[in-house]
């Protein structure tokens, strides 16, 4: 008898088993399979490339703009500079939330003095990588990581017999690392889009671990930089030339500000020697309606280490005009 009990109890208990997990898979496919899930799912994939798409947009408007003009009050006088900066948007996919971009970068200036010689340009090629902190591209945080090569592509001695800089022929080599925090804010009115970006970061030479420099810049040259950034950027709404029902929002006016402040231990400088740590520049740029994506540019500054490689213990203030293009001016659809 008990035995009968015991083997129709087991057989009670594995039919109620194996129906529960029939019916319970039968209600997850239910549940989770259903035309509506399917939809809410696709939804979310949708808003998550949306966000991705925006914050892509944001990275490309700070990109770095190239400059072709000219300085003035600089101690050794030109006829002409031009920061070459050509950005190659290597990865730009809203399935993902990274940006990357390759920047071969060269800065020229051709000095006022017989033959109008160029000397020695800084070649600066650099990548940069992307990628947001939050999913508010009205409110975006993000973070940058940078590498950049900095020479100038000379091999003579990187310094004269009497032990002074040899800036006629003089080898100039350095890397360095940059990680950097951005935050900004969007702001719509009729016909006005205005977007600000402010931006904090380091720059970390890799001669703090004996690697990639001339060694004739040890404490002479600053290998740990803070770096900041605001843009104040506003775009205008103008008539699209060919749609009359349409309107381009394209970039009008610019305003930016830059400093680096070095603060590592060089030449016996103090920590408060602003004039021998700070650089700064201010730039105001306007962009006309027929430009796609030139503006002009005027703006001063003040270079404590002047960035122009071998000349970096240059200390003056300069003001500048000129022409600027990039991928940071194009025209966006509203």
């Amino acid at each position: 008898m008990v035995k009968k009990i015991t083997s129709g109890l087991f057989y009670c208990f594995f039919c109620l088993f194996f129906s529960g997990n029939l019916y319970a898979g039968s209600y997850i496919k239910l549940v989770s399979d259903t035309p509506l899930s399917r939809k809410a799912d696709t939804d979310k994939t949708r808003a998550y490339r949306i966000i991705n798409r925006d914050f892509n947009a944001i990275y490309t408007q700070n990109l770095m703009p190239a400059t072709f003009g000219q300085e003035f009050f600089d101690p050794n006088k030109t006829l002409l500079v031009s920061n070459l900066v050509a950005n190659f948007v290597v990865f730009n996919d809203p399935r993902f939330p990274v940006f990357f971009v390759v920047t071969p970068r060269i800065d020229i200036r051709l000095f006022s003095a017989f033959g109008s010689p160029v000397k020695s340009p800084s070649y600066m090629p650099g990548a940069t990588l992307y990628f947001r902190t939050n999913r508010d591209s009205y409110n975006p945080d993000f973070f940058s990581v940078s590498y950049t090569h900095h020479s100038n592509g000379i091999r003579g001695p990187t310094l004269n017999p009497n032990g002074t800089f040899n800036t006629d022929s003089g080898k100039f080599t350095t890397n360095f690392y940059t990680l950097t925090f951005h935050t900004g804010k969007r702001t719509d009115k009729e016909d006005i889009i205005i977007n600000r970006y402010d931006a904090l970061g380091v720059d970390l030479y890799s001669a703090l671990v004996g690697l990639g420099y001339s060694h004739a810049l040890e404490g002479k040259y600053g290998f740990v930089r803070v770096n900041g950034q605001w843009i104040y950027n506003i775009s205008r709404a103008n008539p699209d030339p060919i749609d009359k029902g349409k309107k381009n929002f394209q970039n009008w006016q610019r305003i930016q500000f830059d400093f680096q402040y070095i603060a590592d231990k060089y030449d016996d400088y103090s920590s408060f020697d602003f004039k021998k740590r700070l650089n700064l520049t201010l730039k105001y740029y306007y962009q006309f309606p027929f430009m796609q994506n030139v503006s002009f540019y005027v703006g001063a500054g003040y270079r404590a280490q002047d960035e122009y490689n071998i000349f970096f213990q240059d200390t003056y203030p300069y003001v500048m005009a000129g022409l600027s293009s990039g991928l940071s001016f194009g025209i966006h659809q509203k």
